[in-house]
């Protein structure tokens, strides 16, 4: 395609060009593909209903305002707001053929995925420290464990992300796109962004790899380290049933590590070698699958929530 049939959908400055638009390919060559949208919206409905529900229970239990609800609330804010940012938009794109998505409000797009995916994985790591305290210093955990430490560990957690996802984006806007503005996947994903520029877009290919690094594989190896020395000290129990019984305060957690972790590493690691349609259906489920089983996993086994769940209905 000659560079005279995108003329008109261009802002040019010299060598500059930047497109008034991209466009989102969606899924490629697979019939009767708005039955899975469908899907996508009844699981954005109850994924809504549930982390609301989440948060609510914990705004009227006033037994519930302890430092580790602080990072429940949190991990139920970010499923929340990531699944309202994602989902509707996909929608609209897909369902209602709005396949062109003006230049800022994709990349306004690509921001909120970004940020709320990569809060995901820190608030589990702020949900692992909990459980590490508890269990390695129970007698110190209301010492290490307080309302000011959670704050200020989710605190940083936002502005490193925000920091980190606008320098992202920043890099995005120094790249001129002179011949396809096709995005190969379900909404405006960076590394398929970047991969359409004409000048030089080493900069981008750089934090399209640290990204991955800082929000997904370093958060797995703190959790990993983190349960090898929980291991570590239940061994140390001499009684069986305290054993379990401490085990089973971080099985919900362990649940939301494995639903989050395992389909997104899976894509990442495969990287190009996975299909593209392949690559849009497990990276989909993966922003839409843990909002909507996070809030599930903690009513089922958490019996703090349970207690004040029939408290609230009584």
């Amino acid at each position: 395609m000659t560079m005279d049939l995108f003329n008109p959908f261009f802002v040019k400055n010299s060598t500059f060009i930047q497109p008034a638009y991209f466009i989102i390919s969606g899924f490629i060559g697979l019939p009767n593909m708005k039955y899975y949208y469908v899907f996508l919206f009844f699981v954005f409905i109850v994924s809504v209903l549930g982390n609301v529900a989440v948060m609510a229970v914990i705004c009227l239990d006033h037994n519930l305002r302890t430092p580790k609800y602080v990072a429940v609330f949190n991990l139920a804010f970010v499923d929340l707001l990531g699944s309202c940012a994602l989902v509707p938009k996909v929608l609209d794109i897909f369902l209602f053929n709005h396949y062109y998505v003006p230049y800022n409000d994709c990349l306004t797009f690509l921001f909120f995925c970004y940020t709320c995916l990569s809060m995901q994985a820190l608030n589990l790591v702020a949900l692992c420290y909990d459980r590490l305290m508890a269990i390695m210093f129970p007698l110190h955990y209301h010492v290490k464990v307080t309302h000011k430490i959670m704050f200020s560990m989710i605190t940083f957690f936002w502005l490193f992300v925000i920091t980190c996802v606008l320098l992202a984006i920043g890099l995005l806007t120094r790249l001129s796109f002179c011949k396809s503005v096709v995005i190969n996947s379900y909404f405006c994903d960076h590394g398929q962004i970047y991969k359409l520029a004409c000048n030089d877009n080493f900069p981008n290919f750089v934090i399209s790899h640290l990204l991955p690094c800082l929000f997904l594989w370093l958060p797995l190896v703190i959790i990993c380290s983190s349960y090898i020395c929980i291991g570590y000290t239940l061994a140390q129990v001499v009684a069986a049933q305290e054993r379990a019984k401490a085990l089973r305060t971080c099985t919900a957690h362990l649940s939301l590590v494995v639903i989050y972790f395992c389909p997104i590493l899976i894509t990442f690691t495969m990287g190009s070698g996975i299909h593209p349609n392949a690559r849009i259906i497990n990276l989909s489920l993966t922003s839409v699958i843990p909002p909507l089983l996070n809030p599930v996993i903690y009513v089922l086994h958490t019996q703090e929530i349970r207690s004040s769940i029939k408290t609230i209905l009584k």
